[in-house]
């Protein structure tokens, strides 16, 4: 009976093996071709361009961007894992696209279809010992959001809690470390978009180094306990509960938050509510950078619900960035050379850091120029985000054949502020959407430089923090 046995296993995992690289064969080809057009199709433009007025190059430059972002968005809509992980890390910085191509691409931030109830079951199953309908009072099989690694659903604990349950598809581990392990296939598909000028190697490593701890639900779970522990009892900013105990490396159960998702948000709120809401935003992102040593590198619109009391429920912490020793105190030197408008300072500051060599023969005030464009709105006393604003900021810095072109191919980013940089970003297209006002160096100051509270929101939080040191 051995012999069968064995000859049996062999065969069922030669299976496995041939319908895994059947499946990467798909996913590559799907990504392959979706290149193959788009670099066809500059092509076409190039060709044209060269022929017209620059009117008409404009013209056609756009449409492709449009046509591009549409391309983009069909191919990778369905396809789950790393592929349409990184499709959404794009989609959520391409501010400088035409309107049109924005709102093709916003359709991979939205919900992707769902896997088949009794996957999710067995997910459940698999990882806890026992169905849902075991585990939980209530348990809805069709799930409330679906997205690039898993999808949640709606239940209710044997206690009358109501929870959500966050399902990772199966198999979705092995696409994603198919993708992962094929490099130049997500430079392939980056490059496929219209923003042909982006340097998108350092987004892709990111990527590629960060996703595994994404695919741990436990290791999210840690991270959301902790981040929840900084903002115990916080006067805005709240934290869903873990619940461990229905919770394991693909699943993981929260308490549910009610509250309006970002679009929702965006159309119901008065001016004032939505001001106050940027504020939150940002106070979360900068209190964690430089006070907690630990923030979430996700600025996603999914990942807040907004409620009538003007707080801000935080969600998803798949992917948080946690400072080393130095790497924060290595950073600040910039930063502070920077809002001085310290043109040699700041040289100075990037190659003691390692951003540039000693060597670079760069003007100081065309470096200063460069790398302060994020930090824009700190500049001045108060300054409005807005969405032409990211777009054109964002389209300077990327534009590798642009005036700054010297200095882009000179800069060396450290991997390890290559999340804050999706923050900074991320937080500044969120605002420009906002159209949010408000005092921002000021606001900056208070958690780099324990400044006084420039806002009432921050004369609240102050408040908060001083209760919390006061003794019990």
């Amino acid at each position: 009976m051995g012999i069968p046995l064995v000859a049996g296993v062999a065969v069922a995992g030669a299976a496995l093996r041939d319908g895994a690289r059947r499946e990467r064969l798909r996913r590559t080809a799907r990504v392959w071709r979706l290149t193959a057009r788009r670099s066809a199709h500059w092509a076409v433009v190039k060709a044209r361009g060269a022929r017209a007025t620059e009117e008409e190059r404009a013209r056609l430059e756009q449409r492709f961007a449009i046509r591009s972002a549409e391309d983009v968005a069909r191919e990778l809509g369905n396809m789950k894992g790393a592929i349409m992980k990184a499709g959404q890390m794009l989609s959520f910085i391409a501010e400088g696209l035409p309107p049109e191509a924005q709102a093709a691409l916003a359709t991979l931030q939205a919900d992707v279809p769902p896997m088949a109830p009794s996957l999710a079951e067995q997910v459940v199953r698999e990882e806890l010992g026992a169905d849902p309908e075991q585990l939980f009072l209530a348990w809805d099989p069709v799930p409330v959001a679906a997205a690039s690694i898993g999808q949640v659903h709606r239940a209710v604990m044997r206690d009358g809690r109501e929870v959500a349950v966050k399902v990772q598809y199966p198999g979705v581990d092995r696409a994603i470390k198919s993708d992962l392990d094929n490099a130049e296939l997500l430079y392939g598909m980056f490059s496929a978009l219209a923003m042909r000028n982006l340097d998108v190697k350092g987004l892709v490593d990111e990527l590629r180094s960060r996703m595994i701890d994404e695919l741990d639900y436990e290791h999210e779970a840690r991270c959301q306990s902790e981040i929840r522990a900084i903002y115990a009892g916080h006067p805005f900013i709240r934290i869903p509960a873990v619940i461990p105990e229905r919770s394991a490396r693909r699943v993981l159960t929260s308490e549910w938050v009610d509250g309006l998702r970002w679009e929702d948000f965006l159309e119901q709120a008065s001016p004032e509510t939505r001001q106050r809401a940027a504020e939150v935003l940002f106070r979360f992102a900068q209190g964690s950078i430089h006070g907690n040593g630990v923030f979430n590198g996700d600025p996603h619109p999914g990942n807040y619900r907004f409620h009538k009391d003007g707080t801000v429920t935080f969600l998803d912490f798949g992917l948080v960035k946690r400072w080393t020793v130095g790497e924060l105190e290595q950073l600040m030197p910039v930063v502070d050379a920077m809002l001085s408008h310290d043109e040699r300072g700041t040289t100075d500051a990037l190659v003691a850091a390692g951003f540039l060599r000693p060597d670079h023969g760069h003007d100081p005030a065309a470096v200063w120029s460069y790398v302060s464009e994020p930090y824009v709105p700190y500049l001045t006393d108060e300054f409005t985000f807005t969405r032409q604003w990211t777009g054109e900021a964002l389209g300077k810095l990327v534009d590798i054949n642009g005036p700054y072109r010297d200095i882009i191919h000179s800069l060396n980013m450290p991997t390890s502020f290559l999340i804050l940089d999706r923050v900074v970003w991320g937080m500044s297209a969120l605002l420009g959407r906002m159209g949010a006002t408000n005092r921002w160096r000021a606001i900056l100051a208070e958690y780099r430089e324990g400044a006084p509270p420039a806002t009432e929101l921050g004369r609240i939080e102050a408040a908060w923090r001083e209760a919390r040191r006061a003794p019990l």
